[in-house]
């Protein structure tokens, strides 16, 4: 039996991780083909100097850097407001936001963006690309706090309090020492969702605001282009190492 499931786990990760590794191999490959005619990092030199794709990836860090900022002080308020005032219509809309279909929060945030900017005198930009991920990443960040917040003793913060702290202080001095393993992991795990996204993006940006999954999709839409899979190759790298600190950080 132990060994029926451990060759079942072997071909599950084989099939999700070998396409990226086949990727990774062939971001090293001379020949712009999936034919391997030597080692090469061409590729990675290529992308070096591509201004559009360097540009995108700057927006993208821009982008993901404040909106994990503001979605993780947001949604740590907003899960530490939820523990101490517990409402199962509250909760449920929270988990409804992450099982909605993509296309219909970007569709939805467009309508509501250009609602606004009608009285408002705005355009679509980096602003709105920021309230969008925000919007999308504060549900993530509720559920991981929340799930801290529940091994969490409020005993510790009433002995805070009887001993003369205020329930402010109570809460910088107890409970966020106590949350910060899982504030870091959220705000990771924040910044990974924002970084990747692709639809709703593509549909509240402006001209003037492309991340870098729009600019790769708008690479793959001209053909093959090797470049594709040294940027695809750094990004996988990336993430998947934030993930794994998120998540050892999450457990602690």
């Amino acid at each position: 039996m132990k060994r029926g499931l451990a060759v079942y786990a072997v071909a599950a990760y084989a099939f999700l991780h070998a396409p990226l590794l086949i990727l990774a191999v062939f971001s090293l490959n001379a020949s712009r083909f999936t034919v391997w005619q030597g080692f090469s990092l061409r590729w990675y030199a290529a992308l070096a100097q591509d201004r559009e794709l360097i540009e995108s990836a700057l927006n993208s860090l821009i982008i993901a850097a404040v909106s994990a900022a503001l979605a993780t002080v947001i949604g740590t308020m907003a899960a530490y407001a939820l523990w101490k005032r517990g409402s199962a219509w509250i909760s449920g809309a929270l988990y409804l936001s992450l099982v909605t279909p993509e296309i219909i929060t970007g569709v939805s945030l467009l309508a509501f963006f250009q609602w606004v900017f009608r009285y408002l005198n705005l355009r679509l930009g980096m602003h709105t690309v920021i309230l969008a991920h925000v919007g999308f990443s504060l549900a993530y960040v509720v559920v991981v706090i929340l799930a801290r917040l529940r091994t969490f003793d409020p005993a510790l913060e009433e002995a805070a309090m009887d001993l003369g702290a205020t329930e402010l202080g109570a809460f910088r001095s107890v409970t966020i020492p106590y949350l910060a393993p899982a504030i870091a992991a959220a705000a990771m795990l924040a910044f990974t969702v924002s970084i990747d996204d692709y639809v709703i993006t593509s549909l509240v940006a402006g001209v003037d605001s492309q991340t870098l999954p729009m600019a790769i999709y708008a690479l793959a839409r001209r053909g093959v282009n090797p470049v594709l899979n040294a940027v695809s190759t750094m990004i996988v790298v990336g993430l998947g190492a934030l993930v794994l600190v998120s998540e050892r950080l999450r457990s602690s």
